[in-house]
């Protein structure tokens, strides 16, 4: 995010271009029409020239440590107490894909991980999606063990 250039947002195709993010790789992540909206709002007051977020001096980029310090206000502001950090975010994120039955797969990609395991770590937290899971159990059963359990309840 940091280093993100007004060039790097696609409004026409609903893409963010990441260059050299997460492990070094470039990859599109989904712009979502909220936030396309924020942005644009954020451009009209702002202006940035080259960065969208420009740091000091704005011939450079914000820095990490900047947006963890923006970061940190904007929670304050909210008045959230709870522990979050950035990588909370995109923690959530991907929680939030997942719980709205997105293929992991793609997830991956949005995520920039070169290995689904790394991927998958994700999935312990997604309760809801496990406890909507039916089993396969359930196909096999017969009318009449059905009817069973019924009388037996």
């Amino acid at each position: 995010m940091c280093n993100l250039k007004l060039s790097d947002i696609d409004s026409d195709r609903m893409l963010i271009h990441v260059e050299q993010g997460k492990g070094k790789k470039d990859r599109k992540i989904i712009l979502a029409p909220g936030l396309l909206e924020l942005l644009r709002d954020y451009w009209r007051e702002a202006r940035p020239e080259g960065w969208l977020f420009p740091g000091k001096p704005k011939i450079n980029p914000m820095s990490p440590r900047q947006l963890n310090r923006a970061f940190t206000s904007a929670k304050q502001m909210a008045g959230i107490a709870k522990p979050a950090t950035l990588h909370t975010l995109r923690h959530s994120f991907a929680t939030h894909l997942l719980e709205a039955n997105t293929d992991v797969r793609v997830i991956q990609v949005l995520l920039g991980h070169a290995k689904l395991t790394t991927t998958a770590q994700y999935t312990h937290v997604a309760t809801r999606t496990i406890r909507d899971v039916v089993s396969p159990f359930e196909a096999l059963r017969r009318p009449q063990d059905r009817t069973v359990k019924r009388s037996l309840e």
